[in-house]
């Protein structure tokens, strides 16, 4: 599970140069309208390993801490990911802080780390979700949780650079 370890392991630093320094204002703000700013970015790539990793590991959300959740204005809700959301929603997404966004990533990506580490060869094929054609294993998840945390981690740094 080296591989995956390495993997998820170069994320924590994508997402920090994305944010460091920004502040809330910088956070939400966006090249056009509807498009998505960098906090909503990497909370959606956060929120979205967070959904997975504790569905794969039987625990809750980090997410579903008040706590967390008042961060980013938002309440607690385990299924807003942020999938289908449209601009209001999108607007909503207001990260206090930088600190916020990595201190959430951060708490997400050591959950991770743990359950990787407990993780065989075989475990990785290990079927997790029957409701795709063909059925989804363990391995299959983990490559399209990294994908798309990676692609958001990627926009995100892209709108840093057209921050006026």
């Amino acid at each position: 599970m080296d591989v995956f370890t390495e993997a998820y392991g170069r994320l924590p630093d994508l997402i920090t140069a994305a944010v460091d320094g920004l502040g809330a204002d910088q956070l939400t703000w966006t090249p056009q309208p509807g498009a998505n700013p960098i906090g909503w970015l990497v909370w959606h790539l956060t929120r979205v390993q967070d959904s997975h990793v504790a569905e794969l590991t039987g625990r809750p959300q980090v997410w579903e801490s008040d706590e967390v959740a008042a961060g980013f204005g938002l309440t607690p809700d385990p299924e807003n990911t942020g999938y289908g959301h449209g601009p209001a929603e999108v607007a909503a997404v207001r990260p206090a802080s930088a600190a916020v966004l990595t201190g959430y990533y951060g708490a997400v990506h050591e959950r991770t780390l743990e359950f990787l580490s407990g993780l065989t060869a075989a475990d990785l094929d290990r079927v997790v979700d029957e409701a795709w054609d063909p059925p989804v294993t363990l391995g299959v998840r983990l490559v399209s949780i990294l994908d798309d945390d990676v692609q958001h981690a990627g926009q995100a740094a892209y709108v840093r650079g057209l921050l006026p």
